[in-house]
């Protein structure tokens, strides 16, 4: 499903399902990490970590722990670039050559409602007004988590190329629907803070991608070099 939405330089590994059968164990490293963790947040660390792995693998980079920087952002090892993301019954990661894109994020949520009184704090007047204007015309997704979604891949590919944090509100997404799949489309995000400068041009929007599919919806955004 993330695979779809990333270009074709970019290896994923996806995880279906809570069985965590057949994944690779913790590294030591990582053992730390989780060592009070419930069962849940443990299962869902050591899925996407074998996930990133064998992504590594499929780099031809040998397979090394991944441990947690500033603000709990991923380090990859030299050369590469990429992004995690978990929720329940679902873990992904996909990892690109620094040589082939400054920066990408992704992100998947069950494709439900949000808890009552988070869209108001993730979300501008303007976004709402238009998940408004979603629901009314294509009904089939909860267009509220979708924001929420990539509101959070548009974090994962700032922070690498900022080291500084983004509100939910300093960013202003408009999702788009494929005229011939409403289940599917992309994504426009306006920064409204100053963004990042890739190759010697100050960024001031970033692109993506989202589907809704298995009863989730995923989002992936992009930071080309040019």
């Amino acid at each position: 499903m993330i695979e779809e939405l990333l270009p074709d330089t970019v290896v994923t590994v996806e995880a279906h399902g809570n069985d965590d059968a057949g994944h690779l164990p913790l590294h030591p490293e990582e053992e730390p990490l989780v060592a009070r963790a419930v069962a849940k947040r443990r299962r869902e660390f050591t899925v996407v970590r074998s996930c990133a792995r064998r992504a590594m693998e499929k780099l031809g980079v040998p397979a090394q722990p991944v441990l947690n920087g500033e603000r709990g952002a991923p380090i990859w090892p030299e050369g590469l670039t990429g992004s995690m993301t978990h929720c329940d019954g679902y873990c992904a990661a996909a990892l690109v050559r620094a040589t082939d894109l400054a920066s990408l994020g992704i992100d998947a949520e069950p494709d439900g409602p949000l808890p009552d009184g988070v869209l108001p704090s993730v979300s501008l007047p303007a976004e709402a007004e238009r998940l408004r204007r979603l629901g009314r015309e294509h009904p089939g997704v909860h267009w509220e988590r979708l924001l929420f979604s990539a509101k959070e891949s548009v974090y994962k590919a700032w922070f690498p190329l900022t080291g500084r944090w983004l509100d939910f509100t300093e960013a202003d997404i408009e999702i788009l629907v494929d005229p011939d799949d409403p289940r599917r489309g992309t994504l426009r995000a306006e920064l409204l803070v100053p963004g990042p400068t890739v190759s010697g041009r100050r960024l001031h929007r970033f692109d993506g991608r989202w589907v809704a599919r298995h009863g989730l919806v995923a989002s992936a955004v992009t930071v080309p070099y040019t």
